[in-house]
């Protein structure tokens, strides 16, 4: 992966994130000045695509379903390795650095990064938890920065247009092609969905989403349960099943 730097895209799918969108893309261009950044937006009604105007390569925009947005940034992408990030989160230094070291051995077909949260005792704890019980489910979500080579991606078919845990689903896709591994350096992610919805009822409700769906319950049932008991704190009832995950950015 000699001078793979020059060859990443980072996705970054938002809906409604004018505060952040702007300060984020700065971030990324800090952190990562090499790579293409391609704006997957999902029909933001805030001036979010206008925000973005000057600070990324690429702004394509979709329905508001993160898969779909993500999928349609990653085909309009022109890097050979595709990282799908957050607009809430930090990227470590060195990010791009990292992950060309991690994809030099070819049977690594991707990977992604712990996630660091804010210094509280209840989100240190979530942290641990999602950390540990994704290693024994092998399972992880958006939040890690999921990376991988665009040749695998367009292989397993991007991220299944699903009502919820689209990320889930591809991760599980990339195991089946070959090795993923985690990066020792972490991505600091923000704990807004733990303030919007409460730290505990959150982590409850993730660790419960995460065994149904090992016991095989549908993907349309468990947008269900999340929107009742998630989505209504955050204002998103009215929202249809299909856009639960929504309430989660």
């Amino acid at each position: 992966m000699k001078g793979a730097r020059k060859n990443f895209s980072i996705i970054v799918p938002v809906f409604n994130e004018a505060p952040l969108i702007r300060p984020f893309l700065q971030h990324l261009r800090e952190r990562a000045p090499e790579a293409e950044i391609v704006v997957a937006d999902g029909g933001s009604a805030d001036n979010t695509a206008a925000f973005t105007a000057g600070f990324c390569d690429q702004l394509v925009r979709s329905e508001a379903n993160r898969a779909v947005q993500m999928n349609m940034g990653a085909r309009t992408a022109r890097g050979n390795v595709l990282w799908f990030m957050h607009v809430d989160a930090e990227v470590p230094h060195g990010c791009l650095n990292e992950m060309a070291r991690l994809l030099e051995r070819p049977d690594v077909v991707g990977g992604f990064f712990r996630i660091r949260l804010p210094k509280d005792r209840v989100y240190r704890l979530t942290d641990s938890f999602a950390h540990y019980a994704g290693i024994v489910l092998r399972m992880r979500c958006g939040d890690h920065g999921i990376f991988c080579r665009r040749a695998i991606f367009v292989d397993v078919g991007g991220f299944p247009e699903v009502p919820l845990m689209e990320d889930v689903e591809f991760f599980r896709r990339l195991r089946r092609r070959g090795r993923v591994v985690c990066s020792r350096k972490r991505i600091l992610a923000s704990a807004r969905r733990y303030e919007t919805v409460g730290p505990v009822r959150l982590t409850l409700a993730y660790g419960l989403i995460a065994a149904l769906y090992v016991f095989g319950v549908s993907l349309k049932k468990l947008a269900s349960i999340y929107e009742r008991i998630c989505c209504k704190r955050c204002g998103w009832a009215s929202r249809s099943p299909a856009n639960a995950a929504e309430c989660t950015r």
